[in-house]
C-alpha cells in the first residue's frame, strides 16, 4: 500500500499535508511513502527530513500519481490549472484533502467518480468527540485566530497595550471579535496577551460564557435567543434579528481601533456583518481583519486576497490566513490526516471504508463510481 504527497499547486498554499513525523508513524505499519522532491520546503520540512523518516523522493509527480493508493493533499489544484491531478490519479484509490466541497468543481467531481476514487473532504468531519482529533477546520482556525490579531497589529500604527510613560499615557487599542467560535476565541485570548481591551458578539448563546472566560467583554442583543445548529455551528439568523445585529454594530464599530470577523455560515457565503456605512465612521487607522474573506467577506468592502484601504481604514482579506503559518499549520493538519488515516486503513496494508462510521458517511464525497454526499446531491 503506497500513499503519497505532491508539490502543492495553489501559488498561495505553503503548507503540506505529511510532515516527517507522520511519515515515521504511516511507514511503521508497513506502507510505503512517496513524496514529491520540495513538496515540504515552503512549510521548512526538507527532503533530507522525509528520508531519514523512511519516505521516498521521486522527481517526477505525475509518477507519484498513477502509484499511490492514497493521495494526500491541503487542497486541489484549480480546475484551470494546466496540471489537473485528478486525472493523472489511478482508478479506485483513495483521496484526502481540503476539498472545498461546497464549491467543487462539477467536471473534477465527475472525474472522480468516473476514476472510481473514493473522495474524503476534510471539512465536512463532523463535530463529535471522537471526530476531535481529526478536526481540520478547528486546528487550521485556532492558527488563524492567533494571526489574524498578529496581522492586525502589524498594520496598526499604534501600540495594543496601555503605556504610562514619564512623556504621558498611550490608551490601549480597542478589539473586537465578530464570531466566537474557535478562530474568534483564539483572537480573543491572543488580543488580551497583547494588553488590547476587547469585546466580542456572537449569534450564539453559548458563546457568552466563553468570550467572558478570556476576559473580553460579551456584547449581544439577545443573550436568550440561541441561535446554533445542530451541528455546532452559527445559523443563519432572521431579518428583524439582523437589522437588530445592524443596528448595534453600528453603534459600537465607531469606537473599536482593530475588528476581526471569523462569521461563516457553512454551504452559505459569509454574512454582511459590517457595511459600507459602519466602515465610514471607524477612527483613520483603524484596521479590520476579515477571515471569511474566502467565503466572500463579512465587510461589505472586502477584497478577498487583497489589502485595500478605504477612507484610512485598512482592510485585510487574506484568504488563506493558516498559509502564513506553514511549519504549525502543516503539523496539525498532518496529526488530523493521520487520524483520519487509522479509521480506513489496517496493519493488514488494506483500506477498508465503512459506510455505517459517522465520520465517513459525513466525509466521503465520491465512491465506487458514484457522487454520495447528501450535500452534492441537493
Amino acid at each position: 500500500m503506497k500513499i503519497g504527497i505532491i508539490k502543492e499547486k495553489k501559488t498561495d498554499e505553503n503548507r503540506v499535508a505529511i510532515t516527517p513525523d507522520i511519515v515515521k508513524k504511516i511507514t511503521n505499519y508497513g506502507f510505503t511513502v512517496l513524496i514529491e522532491n520540495g513538496a515540504g520546503e515552503k512549510s521548512f520540512y526538507l527532503d533530507d527530513d522525509y528520508k531519514f523518516a523512511g519516505a521516498i523522493l521521486e522527481k517526477n509527480a505525475e509518477t507519484i500519481l498513477k502509484d499511490i493508493d492514497i493521495y494526500l493533499k491541503v487542497q486541489l489544484s484549480s480546475p484551470e490549472d494546466s496540471f489537473n491531478e485528478i486525472s493523472h490519479l489511478k482508478l479506485g484509490c483513495v483521496l484526502i484533502g481540503l476539498l472545498n466541497p461546497f464549491n467543487f468543481d462539477k467536471k473534477n467531481l465527475d472525474l472522480l467518480a468516473s476514476k472510481y476514487i473514493s473522495t474524503f473532504a476534510m471539512e465536512l468531519i463532523p463535530r463529535i468527540t471522537r471526530a476531535q482529533s481529526m478536526d481540520v477546520l478547528s486546528s487550521q482556525s485556532n492558527l488563524a485566530g492567533y494571526r489574524a490579531v498578529i496581522e492586525a497589529a502589524y498594520e496598526y500604527k499604534s501600540t495594543f497595550p496601555l503605556f504610562m510613560t514619564a512623556a504621558g499615557t498611550v490608551k490601549a487599542a480597542k478589539i473586537m471579535v465578530i464570531g466566537a467560535g474557535v478562530a474568534g476565541l483564539q483572537a480573543i485570548a491572543t488580543a488580551k496577551r497583547l494588553g488590547g481591551i476587547v469585546i466580542a458578539t456572537d449569534v450564539r448563546a453559548a458563546a457568552k460564557e466563553q468570550v467572558e472566560s478570556l476576559g473580553a467583554k460579551f456584547i449581544s442583543i439577545d443573550q436568550h435567543q440561541n441561535n446554533e445548529s445542530s451541528t455546532g455551528y452559527a445559523k443563519e439568523v432572521d431579518a428583524d434579528y439582523k437589522k437588530r445585529q445592524h443596528d448595534l454594530l453600528a453603534e459600537v464599530i465607531k469606537d473599536q481601533d482593530i475588528v476581526i470577523t471569523t462569521a461563516l455560515i457553512p454551504g452559505k457565503p459569509a454574512p454582511i456583518m459590517i457595511t459600507q456605512s459602519m466602515v465610514a465612521t471607524m477612527k483613520p487607522g483603524s484596521i479590520i481583519v476579515d477571515l471569511a474573506a474566502l467565503n466572500g467577506g463579512n465587510c461589505e468592502l472586502t477584497k478577498p486576497g487583497e489589502i485595500f484601504i478605504y477612507n484610512n481604514i485598512k482592510i485585510i482579506g487574506h484568504t488563506n490566513i493558516p498559509s502564513h503559518l506553514a511549519k504549525d499549520a502543516s503539523a496539525l493538519y498532518a496529526k488530523n490526516l493521520y487520524n483520519f488515516l487509522q479509521l480506513i486503513m489496517n496493519k493488514e496494508q488494506k483500506t477498508f471504508i465503512d459506510l455505517e462510521d459517522e465520520i465517513i458517511k459525513s466525509t466521503l464525497l465520491t465512491h465506487e463510481g458514484k457522487i454520495i454526499n447528501p450535500l452534492l446531491l441537493s
